[in-house]
């Protein structure tokens, strides 16, 4: 893109924004890739509103996104920037090897998925390959991926799934959401069905074990 900054040997200087809520984290992976002499971490953030926020204000290249920040998580965020910022490509970056994150972060159009274990200079070589434009995963990912089958739950269901696991009563979440009780006990009775659980707690869980939600 035009506007690139060029160090030695005429690679371009990669401009990388850090999306995450742990500040030993962020603040890790900041000072490793800023080690590499092609890469400029420009700006370190707690979530993903502060994300778009400095996105505004800043010209960024790469955003490497957490998938569970507080607010905003790293998904969400990564849609927005699709739809907000869509030059700039997104990294998520989780601690949590979910087949089921994946699909919802490709699906959101982020151009790559890694753990947060990667080796400091495998995840220079990922920022660098998805500013060139490719796409990379996980291979551990990748593959279980092909193996889990795709998320059986509803928008709608995921909503009142995320509210019962976080302990809003039935009638809290039917006022919030506009909806009958009754209407409230059959959404998270389908959720518990599709999960093979026996409860809302339950459902909740193993849909997040499995990165549905």
């Amino acid at each position: 893109m035009t506007g690139d900054r060029v160090v030695a040997g005429g690679r371009a200087q990669i401009r990388v924004l850090i999306a995450d809520d742990q500040a030993l984290v962020r603040g890790a992976m900041a000072a490793l890739l800023n080690l590499e002499p092609d890469i400029d971490v420009i700006a370190e953030v707690g979530d993903g509103a502060e994300a778009l926020a400095a996105l505004r204000e800043q010209e960024v290249d790469v955003c490497l996104l957490d998938v569970q920040m507080p607010g905003m998580d790293g998904i969400e965020t990564a849609e927005r920037i699709r739809t907000e910022q869509p030059h700039v490509r997104v990294l998520m970056v989780t601690t949590f090897d979910r087949p089921g994150y994946l699909k919802r972060a490709l699906a959101a159009g982020a151009s790559g998925f890694v753990v947060k274990d990667t080796p400091a200079d495998q995840l220079a070589e990922v920022v660098r390959r998805i500013h060139s434009g490719l796409r990379v995963v996980d291979p551990h990912l990748a593959q279980e991926s092909l193996f889990e089958g795709d998320n059986p739950l509803t928008e709608r269901e995921v909503e009142i799934l995320l509210r019962a696991a976080d302990g809003e009563p039935v009638a809290k979440i039917a006022a919030a959401l506009y909806l009958s009780a009754g209407t409230v006990r059959n959404y998270l009775s389908n959720a518990i069905a599709k999960t093979c659980t026996t409860n809302r707690i339950e459902a909740a869980r193993t849909a997040r074990d499995r990165g549905w939600i």
